[in-house]
């Protein structure tokens, strides 16, 4: 008995990493292809049919002409802001409502995390938030995409939760000792919420740095596109011809679709290099929503 268990354990095991290595290049292929085709040739790639497992004839110049595309940098500057200055507005905002909130003597406690959650399922549609962010001035700002945005209801209750997790002699042992609340939390709640701290980051950094819809629709002058903004009227608009400057029709065309691909690994690659620096973190502090309601 013991033996066939063995057996249908092992080959249950077997059937589990068989089903994980299939996920793996189902999520992993789509990446490796644009990397492979913005890596070859134009006139190579657009002539072959099939399943790409390695560029076609190694070739730099879509690479180049991203590069040498100036709304590239634009797009880059604007986004690198709107990452930092959003994600440091939505850690504060986020922090302080999660405190409060975790707090067991605070008034109303309950009545407002229904309000807050009642904006989960509810919420006032396109029209009326453009005539707020219009009405304060913020249309037509880098601004329009961080401060209307400052907190998400998703995650304020998973900080939320976290922080009600914290023994509360900590804080008693704090009050005794003088400490206020800003104390309390920036000395003793956030350094011992990290693991939270960091998805928090993750979460609010990837949700900035691939935003585009409220930018399309708040931002108006080319020169606060983000990235985002900039690689979606590459690729729809197939605006390419700034950047194949000097080619006939012909070659231009072949390195316009080359140049594509380019882009997306530009606008791509830099996020995905922030996931091994929080994934030790991620675990632990995704797993805290689920411990404690």
């Amino acid at each position: 008995m013991k033996t066939q268990a063995g057996v249908l354990d092992r080959a249950f095991d077997i059937a589990v990493y068989a089903v994980l290595i299939l996920l793996v290049a189902v999520t992993l292929y789509p990446l490796l292809y644009v990397l492979f085709a913005s890596l070859s040739d134009a006139g190579q790639l657009i002539a072959y049919k099939g399943i790409l497992w390695k560029p076609l004839g190694f070739s730099l110049d879509a690479y180049k002409s991203v590069m040498a595309n100036p709304g590239i940098a634009i797009g880059y500057r604007n986004t690198l802001f709107i990452v930092v200055a959003g994600v440091i507005v939505n850690l504060f905002v986020t922090a302080l409502g999660a405190y409060v909130l975790s707090r067991k003597n605070v008034l109303w406690n309950n009545a407002f995390m229904f309000i807050i959650v009642f904006t989960m399922f509810f919420g006032g549609g396109l029209i009326p938030l453009y005539l707020v962010v219009k009405g304060v001035g913020l249309l037509d700002s880098l601004w329009s995409t961080i401060i209307p945005f400052s907190v998400s209801t998703f995650n304020l209750i998973i900080m939320r939760t976290a922080f009600m997790g914290i023994p509360d002699s900590l804080e008693e042992s704090a009050k005794i000792d003088g400490a206020n609340h800003f104390t309390i939390l920036f000395r003793i709640i956030i350094p011992l919420s990290m693991p939270v701290i960091a998805v928090m980051i993750l979460y609010y950094a990837v949700d900035k740095w691939n935003g585009w819809f409220y930018a399309s629709v708040f931002i108006k002058s080319r020169e606060l596109f983000p990235l985002q903004l900039v690689l979606r009227e590459i690729l729809i608009a197939n605006s390419t011809d700034s950047m194949s400057a000097g080619a006939s029709a012909g070659d231009r065309f072949q390195l316009g679709e080359t140049i594509k691909y380019a882009t997306i690994m530009v606008a791509t690659v830099p996020i995905l290099c922030v996931y091994p620096f929080v994934q030790r973190f991620f675990v632990k502090g995704v797993m805290v929503g689920s411990l404690k309601g």
